[in-house]
């Protein structure tokens, strides 16, 4: 039962919208799909990482070195703006283009990989996140190879997700109704991400 919990409350954190997923979607939009799908892989990479980080205790760790969530929050707080101000100017420099061709990025997949696992890696909280996740669906003394089962489950709907999300995205009619309102698109997008680094920067915790 505590798997299909673990399931269940990942389910619901992977669909709720973040930066994430609205990084996936840009790149399932405006580059090829094996740029998206590297992306995913290097989000689903962050979400081993924290994992692994819940399941050993580096809640344990924020708590004994609050300095530590400090620098990781600043750090991380910082990239999410910055990374929603470029995209402001990309598009202001995409302005005027109306092909889906002519608008797509230059993004290697090694980047898009990147990019992928940095925005993931940039929200601490999410390692705060995934150890109340723990503490809620296994008490203490728990096997450890349940919380290994219990990460191989994240990663699993993580995965399912993504490859949905990028599916649907990635359909003719849906890359049309884009270009559409890609500017509109992009601007939320680029708001979303300076609004969650903000945040994350002024939090108290």
């Amino acid at each position: 039962m505590f798997l299909l919990s673990v399931a269940m409350i990942w389910a619901v954190a992977c669909v709720t919208p973040g930066p994430n997923t609205l990084l996936i979607m840009r790149y399932a939009l405006t580059a090829p799909r094996q740029v998206a799908i590297l992306g995913a892989c290097g989000t689903i990479t962050g979400t081993l990482c924290w994992g692994l980080a819940g399941w050993l205790g580096i809640n344990a760790l924020f708590q004994a070195a609050p300095f530590a969530y400090l620098a990781l929050k600043i750090v991380g707080g910082a990239y999410l703006v910055w990374l929603g101000v470029k995209i402001f100017m990309d598009v202001r420099k995409a302005r005027q283009r109306a092909e889906l061709d002519a608008v797509r990025p230059d993004i290697s997949l090694k980047t898009a990989y990147r990019m992928g696992l940095a925005t993931n890696l940039a929200n601490p909280k999410t390692a705060l996140f995934v150890a109340s996740l723990f503490a809620a669906t296994m008490p203490a003394g728990t096997p450890f190879l349940y919380g290994l089962a219990a990460i191989a489950v994240m990663i699993t709907v993580s995965t399912i997700y993504y490859t949905v999300l990028i599916g649907l995205i990635t359909h003719r009619r849906v890359a049309a109704a884009y270009l559409k309102a890609k500017k509109k698109i992009d601007l939320g997008v680029g708001m979303v991400f300076v609004g969650f680094g903000t945040r994350l920067l002024l939090s108290h915790r």
